[in-house]
This record gives structure tokens, sequence and C-alpha cells, in this order.
């Protein structure tokens, strides 16, 4: 009894002891805190792949357009629709019906 009773009265250990509350609760890096930028980076991290992964399609993309006949005439195609002399072309567009 006489032991618990000196070490509750120990400054050292109380001092020690509100150091470690005041930094694991109440200070600017405490544990909630390190928590939230944990998230934020990671979901940083997630669109950084993303993008990263998008700009190597695009760049794909537009090498294929510079290079590649073929793939400039269905770029022709579908976003302008532009046609050769000797074809016509349907387009083809869905109507939702009225209740």
């Amino acid at each position: 009894m006489e032991r618990a009773v000196s070490l509750v009265k120990n400054k050292f250990l109380i001092a020690g002891v509100a150091f470690l509350v005041w930094m694991c609760f109440f200070d600017r890096y405490d544990f909630a805190t390190q928590y939230g930028y944990q998230k934020e980076r990671n979901k940083l991290e997630y669109e950084k792949e993303f993008y990263t992964s998008e700009v190597i399609n695009l760049e794909k993309s537009i090498k294929d357009a510079q290079y590649n006949p073929n793939e400039i005439q269905r770029i022709a195609r579908e976003k302008y629709k532009m046609k050769k002399d000797n074809e016509d072309i349907y387009v083809i567009s869905e109507v939702e019906p009225k209740e």
C-alpha cells in the first residue's frame, strides 16, 4: 500500500503520465489527427495511381492518333461523324417512352 502511495506521489511519474496524456489526446499531432492525415494520404496515393494510369493511356492514344491511319479514321468517324463519299451514316439515338 505504501508503495502505491509513493508511486502516486512521485512527481516524475505524474509528469510523465501527464505528458503522455497531453501528447496522445490534446496535442496538435494527436492520434485522431494522425489517423485523419493517414487516411487522406492513402486517398491521395490512390488518386495519384489512377491519374498516372490515365496519363499513360492518353499518351498511348495520342501516339496512336498521330501515327496510325486506322485510328485517325476511327476517331473521325466516331467523334466527328465523318464518312467516305460512297457510304451513308445512320445515327440511332434512344428515346425514352412518355408515360
